[in-house]
């Protein structure tokens, strides 16, 4: 009864506590604690002249959209990707600086238009779609950037900004097939420069002080200034000395060889001329190093190209899905060699993703989990870790699909959402305090990784529980239904399987001893094909998730605890107080509570304590969410950066 009354006060005390959290004041971060501005165009470079020679117009043969895709495959542009480029507070690589580029502009990796090409032979025009490298498209930005006027490079995700500048563009009252436009050009989610320029400023007086046009608009602004000044971010020159910054390519001599194998270039764009752009970029790619050579980056370089090309979080998304399908597959069929398979997948797929991780922390020069992104990463790692070993040391392939399922569930939100952070950049003067904050944050993310492991193991125990208990159920029914006499003549018997023998007694007594053997090897198959055959193979399956359930969210418990804890230290540390009951405490507070009702309930005298449990995982998964997302991104407060 103490038990149970201790379980209701802490209930109680989680309710309370719950009442009060909307009160909790959230208090607007102090200087340092906010991330750097982010400059997509460099305010040194604006000043100065093009880097690839006087903006001009193109080769008109440039402007057919087949011929230039034609001249975009026969140009090599890879001596240029290794390049270092400082940008946004950090050397970087071109080919970084490019990616970068194309994803604020266009809203995708690579650049893609629609082409229409006449069929000789239908006597008809059919579109398609071209795509450009990101590469290819920063150097024809910074070359001709007004080439780009009429073309559909902007991208604008609010959608009633991006209806506004359609039905503007293509009035319905002009013409009955405009409906058509502007549903084609919705699709593509993007729109011309020149669109922009026209009809956008009489859009902003109607509802530039609504919240959601007042954001649109001020990407679309950014937007602008990246496609006109594309050219300001080439910063190629390295200082003499660390501490010093990076100058533009065109502050170099006329006469330099840096300086001019990058107007050789710029020419030889124009003209569309492939070979001599292949020899330029070639001879820029071997001079640029060589100004301040003590200075110039080498090894880091190779690595972030790596990093790019290897799209590790991308690819680690889709391995973690492969994975866990084949443990599934593995445990639901009973087959070995699928187990194996998977578990090698399982350590493949960690690989891969460590890499990606590791390779940031390199790239970045710090611990990179101090951002959305970046902590996303952190914690589906360490769950995909956890749960590795607990499938090697407890040889339940439902534990490895469950690791395999939090990984692929983290990494493809941090990948395909927009999550903030996805580019590295510089982190909030407030993260360099004391050291403590590693150890916080770390210890922390390890807790939010084991909630999550918890919660898929939890929803296997729930859907073992549930499935379980409709096969019992349809099993009482099967037997209280009333059976059909057997006709044990000379025409047959034992529902076909056996005929009926002649011979009386003795005879019937073979027959049954024969079919309860039938019965039981058809038993035996179905244990091994299926967890669920037998109330023994049932009982052992729940009782193993139970167990790993419990031993995860024990571990979360405590390491939620610690690093809370640790954050108090640390803001001790940095704002000079402990507990200031910002939303982020508050609510890390309210999901260790929800964790350590589920210890208490472990010790009450519940009917079924795994069942129990599970739910409460789900409930604490719930919450924990709520503390990482909805608290970041939607309260104001002191962890703004986080």
């Amino acid at each position: 009864m103490n038990t149970r009354n201790n379980v209701l006060g802490w209930l109680l005390s989680l309710l309370m506590l719950l009442a009060f959290a909307p009160l909790a004041r959230g208090q607007y971060a102090p200087a340092g604690n906010e991330h750097p501005e982010s400059k997509s165009v460099d305010e040194q470079g604006k000043g100065q002249a093009p880097p690839f020679g006087v903006y001009q117009p193109a080769n008109p043969a440039l402007l057919d959209p087949v011929a230039r895709h034609q001249f975009a495959a026969q140009v090599n542009l890879e001596p240029l990707r290794s390049l270092a480029v400082f940008h946004n507070g950090r050397v970087k690589v071109l080919d970084t600086l490019a990616r970068e580029t194309v994803r604020k502009l266009s809203g995708r990796r690579d650049y893609t238009e629609p082409v229409k090409k006449i069929d000789a032979a239908a006597g008809e025009a059919l579109v398609r779609t071209e795509s450009y490298d990101a590469m290819f498209t920063l150097l024809d930005l910074a070359i001709d950037p007004m080439a780009y006027t009429e073309r559909p490079l902007l991208h604008i995700n609010y959608l009633p900004l991006r209806r506004a500048v359609l039905e503007a563009a293509f009035p319905l009252r002009e013409s009955a097939g405009n409906a058509n436009v502007q549903e084609r050009w919705m699709r593509l989610q993007r729109v011309t420069p020149a669109m922009v320029e026209r009809y956008v400023p009489e859009i902003a007086d109607a509802h530039g002080t609504e919240s959601g046009y007042r954001e649109a608009l001020g990407r679309l602004q950014d937007q602008l200034g990246i496609w006109s000044q594309t050219g300001a971010n080439f910063l190629l020159i390295a200082p003499a000395r660390p501490d010093q910054p990076w100058q533009h390519i065109s502050s170099l001599a006329a006469d330099h060889p840096a300086r001019v194998a990058a107007l050789e270039l710029g020419a030889a764009w124009r003209a569309g001329d492939a070979a001599k752009v292949n020899a330029a970029a070639s001879k820029l790619a071997l001079e640029l190093p060589k100004i301040n050579a003590d200075v110039y980056p080498t090894a880091k370089r190779e690595l972030e190209i790596t990093y790019n090309k290897v799209n590790a979080f991308e690819w680690g998304a889709w391995a973690y899905l492969l994975t866990f399908l084949t443990l599934l597959l593995g445990f639901g069929t009973g087959r070995r060699w699928l187990g194996t398979v998977g578990i090698v997948l399982l350590i493949a797929s960690i690989l891969l993703h460590g890499f990606g991780f590791v390779a940031r922390c390199f790239i970045a020069e710090r611990f990179a989990i101090q951002n959305q992104f970046e902590s996303m990463t952190g914690i589906s790692l360490f769950a995909a870790i956890v749960g590795l070993v607990m499938t090697l040391t407890g040889r339940k392939l439902l534990f490895g699909a469950a690791a395999a399922g939090v990984g692929f569930m983290i990494l493809i939100a941090a990948t395909q959402t927009g999550i903030p952070g996805v580019n590295i950049e510089r982190e909030a003067a407030i993260l360099n305090t004391s050291v403590l904050l590693k150890y916080h944050v770390t210890t922390v993310l390890v807790s939010y990784g084991l909630i999550a492991l918890g919660f898929l193991i939890s929803l296997l125990y729930l859907a073992a529980h549930y499935i379980a208990r409709a096969q019992n159920q349809d099993r009482n029914q099967d037997r209280s239904a009333p059976r059909p006499a057997q006709n044990n003549g000379p025409s047959g018997g034992g529902g076909g399987a056996i005929p009926a023998l002649a011979g009386g007694v003795a005879d019937a007594e073979l027959l049954r001893v024969a079919s309860t053997a039938l019965g039981a090897a058809e038993a035996v198959r179905a244990e091994s094909a299926s967890p669920f055959a037998t109330t023994t193979s049932r009982s052992a399956l729940l009782r193993d998730l139970d167990t790993a359930q419990m031993t995860v969210l024990q571990l979360a418990f405590w390491t939620l605890g610690v690093g809370i804890l640790l954050g108090a230290w640390w803001a001790d540390h940095s704002w000079g107080r402990w507990w200031a009951f910002d939303p982020k405490e508050t609510w890390a507070l309210i999901t260790w509570i929800v964790y350590l009702i589920v210890i208490h309930v472990r010790m009450a005298g519940l009917k079924d304590k795994g069942l129990t449990t599970a739910w409460l995982s789900v409930i604490g998964f719930i919450v924990m969410l709520w503390t990482y997302f909805g608290v970041n991104l939607l309260l104001p407060g002191l962890h703004a950066y986080a």
